[in-house]
């Protein structure tokens, strides 16, 4: 189960020949592969491009139609090491994940394919995840395209040029015998727009059709002696066979007046909010008309020397816009000029901010800056409104307090975080390494547990460093979630752990799905699945692995057996590491499954219930245990109005999804009557009516009975 279906929207890819194709970037990019003869494709869902995954899974169809062949691979470099097929075989393949993380694992097999090389088009989409609004560290894909010297499109973010980025990536694969990345951010993937359609091709060549002719030439498999003729090929065939391309189809576009005196030269994917602070400056119009002499770089990867110089001769000044540290297009465009003996004032990582991403005022600021030192007869004279006074917009971190990202109300992790720090409070502080996944907010408050995260499926791997060498002495305790344990942890964690004879505790959080990435199935999903062998134990793959002690929780909100459970795991005597399998279904895709199914029940007149929690304000004494070691957003506080209690109660808002968790905890920790459980009935029973009314009427009673006896106070 996806975060969201495309069942509807991928019937636009039977598209043909001149209608016109409305949608989402990532639509239009599923569509282009189509066009283009695509032979195969996978990869690995991670923001900004999981929908991408999720439309080729709801596309499956569509794909096997036109003998195109689609895997949800097991990693990056899974699906990196799929483009193999188009090594030796004249097949256009393309991968697609999530960068930098999704580089980082994918760069064993990139450079491999690099060196050898490819016959078949073979193009990587990369979703670039940069800026504030990322899940996580600040890096640039544009290193990776570099060292292994693949080459990299970074298209305009409109549906026509990415479109046309996918078809020329392919051709400019197949001519330089080079794999190449198409960057595209998240103003690409989600961009609206039209292009015109073509017809879809099928594959001059399908995989089946490879297995029945094989092909080898021991020249591109990356081995000595044939490695270092490899290199060669990049400085002296490939690398000028892409730029010749380059230059030949017009990959890059200039904009505006040749004969200005300063210019701009444009990383692609940052052209929309360049041209918007043009606008905003007077610089250009509505549509993007321009006077400004702009280079805009729909392939940033490799630069054409030539292309660049004949841009910067007879100017004074240009000003490089490229997002992101290092500042690599502006070195290398220096370092050009350099070589030339160029008088032009390059300006780049310093009128524009060295690091960070280049918002709508960000870029106003910068090319603001370099205009007014550089052109400042080519800005307008500033206006004043005369009949408005100016809003002094107020500081809000001041007001009001931080918001960090938590669990989902009802998420079944919660509880397992709640137990650790009940254990915690019995056998002390320990050692936590975190992982990725929706399991790492419990660094944040309440938990405040970890220490470390170090990649995907890296958790346990992460703590084995840490060996006790007093026999029963304290242990280390580390998280792994399902979609990490089956992406990397397996061996690199669980099996490096077995190996190693480490003494340390590992919790597998199993919830059913990929959950973090938008709740892709993965191997040990439960549900069915149609395309994809799902069911499969995550218990039976650690004992496989070589685990002895192993424990399984079928239902985390049980705090108390949670508890005792990694207890025992920190304290048994038995060698070897002890993994605990804590599993329930994430409530989110939970919630996304049955919600339709009891509404449905609901209206065919079927009797449906749906538990929901409170808390009874005149039991509760404001200990607030219940928040502490829970966090749940649906948990808030209450003013009763009684001048005789100072400390607010307990309360559940109406977001409640009645997991249980919060009475769980505060029961673990504390025993608390104050919590109840109610049950909300649509279509109740005959039965039921007569036994609610009855019930109203004595509660009214026993109501008026206690206001009646209660001092009121003016």
């Amino acid at each position: 189960m996806a975060e969201r279906s495309f069942a509807k929207e991928v019937q636009k890819l039977k598209q043909g020949e001149g209608e016109t194709f409305t949608g989402e970037g990532i639509l239009a990019i599923t569509k282009a592969l189509l066009e283009n003869g695509v032979g195969y494709v996978g990869g690995y869902q991670g923001s900004p491009i999981s929908h991408l995954m999720d439309v080729l899974a709801d596309a499956q169809e569509i794909l096997g139609e036109l003998g195109v062949h689609f895997e949800a691979s097991a990693s990056e470099a899974t699906a990196t090491a799929m483009l193999a097929a188009s090594v030796h075989y004249p097949i256009r393949g393309a991968v697609t994940y999530k960068s930098v993380v999704g580089t980082n694992v994918a760069s064993d097999a990139l450079s491999n394919l690099a060196s050898g090389g490819v016959t078949g088009g073979a193009l990587i989409i990369v979703g670039e995840d940069y800026g504030e609004g990322s899940s996580i560290m600040q890096e640039r894909t544009y290193a990776f395209a570099m060292k292994s010297q693949v080459w990299m499109l970074d298209p305009r973010p409109n549906l026509p040029s990415i479109v046309d980025a996918v078809g020329k990536g392919f051709e400019m694969s197949e001519i330089s015998n080079t794999p190449v990345m198409l960057q595209v951010g998240i103003r690409s993937c989600h961009v609206h727009g039209h292009f015109t359609a073509s017809d879809n091709k099928r594959p001059a060549m399908t995989v089946t059709d490879a297995l029945e002719n094989p092909k080898r030439k021991l020249d591109r498999i990356v081995l000595p002696p044939a490695t270092y003729i490899h290199e060669a090929e990049k400085l002296t065939k490939r690398k000028p066979a892409a730029e010749k391309f380059i230059v030949d189809q017009g990959i890059n576009e200039r904009f505006g007046n040749p004969a200005g005196k300063v210019g701009l030269i444009v990383q692609g994917g940052t052209y929309n909010t360049v041209i918007r602070a043009l606008n905003r400056l007077d610089l250009a119009d509505i549509y993007g008309d321009t006077d400004i002499d702009m280079l805009v770089l729909n392939c940033v990867y490799p630069l054409v020397d030539q292309q660049i110089l004949d841009f910067c001769d007879g100017k004074d000044a240009v000003l490089i816009v490229e997002e992101g540290h290092p500042n690599y297009i502006e070195q290398q465009i220096a370092h050009m000029l350099y070589k030339q003996g160029k008088a032009v004032k390059l300006e780049g990582k310093g009128m524009l901010p060295m690091g960070g991403e280049y918002t709508g005022q960000v870029m106003v600021d910068g090319l603001g800056a370099f205009f007014a030192e550089h052109a400042a007869d080519l800005l307008p004279v500033a206006k004043v409104a005369t009949n408005e006074e100016p809003v002094e917009i107020p500081d809000l971190s001041q007001t009001l307090p931080a918001r960090p990202p938590g669990f989902c109300t009802g998420c079944p992790e919660r509880p397992i975080f709640a137990a650790t720090k009940l254990v915690e409070e019995d056998l002390g502080e320990h050692h936590i390494s975190s992982d990725i996944g929706c399991h790492l907010f419990s660094i944040m408050p309440p938990f405040d547990l970890g220490a470390t995260t170090m990649g995907y499926g890296l958790g346990p791997a992460s703590a084995a460093a840490f060996h006790n060498e007093n026999k029963g002495g304290r242990r280390s305790i580390s998280f792994v979630g399902d979609g990490g344990f089956w992406h990397n942890g397996l061996t690199s964690s669980v099996g490096n752990a077995v190996f190693n004879k480490s003494d340390n505790v590992i919790v597998i959080v199993d919830n059913f799905y990929s959950a973090a990435t938008g709740g892709q199935d993965i191997l040990s999903s439960r549900a069915e699945n149609k395309t994809k062998q799902t069911q499969n134990s995550i218990v039976t793959a650690v004992k496989g692995m070589g685990v002895k002690w192993v424990r399984q929780i079928d239902r985390t909100y049980d705090v108390t057996k949670v508890r005792d459970t990694l207890k025992e795991a920190l304290t048994t005597e038995e060698e070897g590491p002890k993994v605990i399998v804590a599993s329930s279904e994430c409530m989110l895709n939970k919630q996304r499954r049955v919600k339709p199914e009891m509404a449905k029940a609901a209206k065919d007149g079927k009797r449906v219930v749906r538990p929901r929690f409170g808390v009874d304000e005149d039991v509760c004494t404001g200990d607030h245990a219940c928040m502490r070691l829970s966090g749940c957003p649906s948990l808030s506080v209450k003013d009763t109005g009684d001048p005789l209690r100072d400390d607010p109660v307990a309360a559940i808002d109406q977001t409640c999804v009645g997991c249980g968790n919060c009475g769980e905890v505060a029961d673990a920790a504390v025993l608390c009557p104050s919590f109840y459980q109610a049950e909300i009935v649509s279509n109740p029973s005959e039965s039921e009516k007569r036994r609610a009314s009855r019930s109203r009427r004595i509660i009214s009673w026993l109501q008026t009975r206690r206001d009646a006896k209660r001092i009121a106070f003016a």
